[in-house]
């Protein structure tokens, strides 16, 4: 089995209904499907039942109680039997019906076990964010990685196939985190650990823009400057603490070539002012 989708439900029946469709239509059948929910109330069985008895897909499902959306991560790792694996959470949808046949035509050959030996641990698409009022924002990925993308930001999560092989080398989701477990596990595995990533130009999910991480942004906040501390160097973050500005103010005057060569301009006069005094003024008999 080339790919495991696992999609993590909580109450959200309508969600998990618009995920499911969007999955169950694939024309790719190199899959399983995997509904982990955590004891829903609200008719989500329902829906999972509904579509149970479709016989042409490899369907599982587990519904009992969990300690949050990590712990119900972890239950789909474990239960996972693919080489990948592509969390697709309630809510979230494929873009169309021929995203997993794209994405698995960009995946080495499932005989390559051996972590890396085909250049492609993690293989990551574009997302389409969604806000509550239905304006769209068409997201690409930056096509490079680094300390800093974890610094100020991430790698897409909701559009990513990861090796399934990671998780047993490095570890699951950890679940004392309530938000940004998914961005400490990429920061740990790609940064530190130098797990290969790969973006692929196209659009692969719909991103529900209304859950948890989108909303709690001071807890989201908080849990990531802690893990930054816990795994990144002191001498090393605090240089990120005090040149991420200016490295964004950077970025930002780039992308205007005249104001970008005013600025160039201006530095050039001062490095050489600066060297002058260094080799001429700053002498005194």
């Amino acid at each position: 089995m080339k790919l495991s989708i696992i999609t993590i439900n909580y109450n959200n029946a309508e969600g998990l209904r618009k995920t499911m469709e969007s999955v169950l239509n694939q024309t790719s059948k190199e899959f399983e499907y995997i509904i982990i929910d955590g004891q829903s109330t609200d008719g989500s069985l329902d829906v999972v039942n509904k579509y149970e008895s479709l016989k042409d897909r490899k369907f599982k499902w587990i519904s009992e109680p969990d300690s949050g959306i990590y712990n119900a991560m972890n239950k789909g790792i474990r239960t996972a039997k693919g080489d990948y694996i592509h969390f697709l959470n309630s809510g979230d949808w494929l873009v169309d019906e021929r995203v997993v046949e794209n994405m698995l035509d960009l995946t080495p050959n499932p005989s390559h076990k051996e972590r890396g030996k085909d250049g492609v641990d993690i293989l990551v698409g574009d997302v389409i964010s969604i806000r509550k009022d239905g304006k769209k924002r068409y997201d690409k990925n930056s096509k490079s990685v680094s300390l800093y993308t974890f610094y100020r930001g991430t790698i897409q999560h909701t559009s990513a196939y990861i090796r399934r092989s990671l998780f047993d080398t490095y570890g699951l989701y950890d679940e004392s985190l309530k938000i940004v477990s998914d961005w400490k596990w990429y920061l740990n595995v790609v940064v530190i650990h130098g797990a290969t990533v790969r973006f692929a130009d196209l659009y692969v999910t719909c991103f529900d823009r209304t859950g948890i991480s989108s909303t709690q942004l001071d807890l989201d906040q908080t849990e990531r400057r802690k893990v930054l501390e816990e795994l990144i160097p002191t001498p090393i973050l605090s240089d990120y603490d005090r040149y991420s500005f200016d490295i964004d103010q950077m970025e930002r005057i780039k992308k205007h070539k005249w104001l970008y060569r005013i600025f160039w301009f201006a530095e050039r006069v001062y490095f050489k002012l600066d060297k002058w005094n260094a080799k001429y003024w700053r002498w005194k008999k």
